[in-house]
């Protein structure tokens, strides 16, 4: 078994460059998006949109000129991106359609026997057919059902069921709401009959093990949301699928100075680890090539912060979302976004995209300890909530009153003027 031995610091290095997190990292357009996706299994995707969507911030500190019409149209044109379930909500690269059968299978068995459900998703099939793609407020349906986390209408849940056996896709959405076709219409017909590929649930486990290490690029076997979605994986499963996966060469074992328990990396990421290793623990966060400084403003949700305890550990930053936290009990925000320079995390903010304006509000900002702007970071800075705004369509980013003077931000707020 190859074992690696990493500085925390090189460890850094290697996930901001396995999370394009770097300068250079990716370069603009649709194909970038997707081949990103592809590269980390699937992006998670949430409804709350206070300075983007979740997956819009993601693509964004990543993607050069990014803009959301570009996800939608791989999502709801091309047909290449798809709104599913993998981490919670996600979008995952529709290629991935067949090994999600498993799912969609217990969501079948879960569903049925509900006889006003039944009843439910017969009349949606018929609206379907008769009217084409629809929301659940488009059929005049008032009665309720115990759903999720609170009571919902009945053509909601009828819909999400057949949305959660695989019956219907996302055929478009209008801000959050989704409008729902038949699968069959819109995804390839060899993709809608392909059989699973793992057909053991060991073969499930291993494979999804090993996406979801690839998800983040490095991982250790404990629990935590790294881990969320993988129905039926428990821990005893979980060490299972990594012993099988070290011994068969798919993983390797990475171990890290201060952290206790051991890592695991894809093999297939190798080459990327081992050049860092070859230039030493003085590289650039950036890749010493380009000399450039590399900022990003990262969503909630990023895949980088997907375990919060294995960032704590690498990058000494502790991040909690704190959007259902009552107020009393933030410490920071409502929404409050980490700020990456080279390869420290050195403040969060808090953004509010005014529409009616066109103005991208930071509310409040927070440095880490012993952490201040210095000339070298403005410029980094600047773009990277340069490339926020563009993602939100502000024309502005403006300061709430006194956050620039008592944060030593005058020379960024400057920069950042039209």
């Amino acid at each position: 078994m190859t074992t690696y031995s990493l500085s925390k610091r090189q460890a850094r290095l290697f996930l901001l460059q396995h999370q394009r997190l770097i300068s250079g990292g990716l370069p603009p357009g649709k194909a970038a998006i997707y081949d990103f996706v592809r590269h980390v299994g699937c992006i998670q995707y949430d409804p709350l949109s206070i300075a983007g969507h979740n997956h819009e911030l993601v693509l964004q500190a990543r993607i050069p000129g990014f803009v959301p019409e570009l996800a939608s149209e791989l999502l709801y044109k091309d047909r290449l991106l798809i709104d599913g379930w993998d981490k919670n909500m996600s979008i995952y690269c529709t290629e991935d359609w067949p090994y999600f059968q498993r799912r969609r299978a217990m969501a079948a068995e879960r569903y049925q026997g509900n006889e006003a459900l039944g009843a439910m998703v017969h009349h949606v099939r018929e609206e379907l057919t008769r009217r084409g793609p629809l929301s659940s407020l488009d059929l005049e349906s008032t009665d309720k059902i115990d759903w999720a986390w609170a009571p919902a209408r009945l053509s909601r849940a009828a819909m999400e069921s057949m949305y959660f056996w695989g019956e219907l896709s996302v055929h478009h959405r209008v801000h959050t709401r989704r409008y729902y076709d038949f699968s069959a219409k819109l995804l390839p017909e060899q993709l809608l009959e392909a059989e699973d590929p793992n057909v053991t649930p060991e073969q499930h486990f291993d494979w999804y093990v090993l996406r979801r290490i690839g998800s983040i690029g490095l991982q250790w076997n404990k629990s935590g949301d790294g881990w969320l979605g993988i129905a039926g994986l428990k821990s005893k499963e979980r060490t299972a699928a990594i012993e099988r996966l070290l011994l068969n060469g798919l993983l390797r074992e990475v171990r890290v100075e201060g952290v206790k328990l051991p890592l695991f990396m894809r093999t297939a990421d190798a080459p990327g680890l081992e050049k860092i290793l070859l230039r030493g623990d003085s590289a650039d966060a950036d890749g010493a090539e380009t000399g450039a400084e590399f900022a990003a403003a990262l969503a909630p949700l990023d895949n980088l912060l997907w375990d919060r305890e294995l960032i704590r550990q690498l990058f000494g930053f502790t991040y909690r979302w704190e959007v259902y936290k009552p107020v009393a009990e933030r410490e920071y925000g409502y929404y409050v976004l980490p700020l990456l320079f080279g390869d420290r995390f050195i403040a969060r903010f808090e953004p509010v995209m005014d529409k009616k304006n066109g103005v991208l509000n930071i509310l409040r900002w927070w440095w880490e300890p012993d952490t201040e702007l210095s000339a070298k970071m403005i410029p980094a800075l600047a773009a990277a909530l340069g490339s926020l705004a563009k993602c939100t369509r502000a024309s502005t980013v403006r300061f709430a009153p006194g956050v620039a003077e008592s944060n030593g931000l005058q020379g960024l707020e400057a920069r950042l003027q039209p």
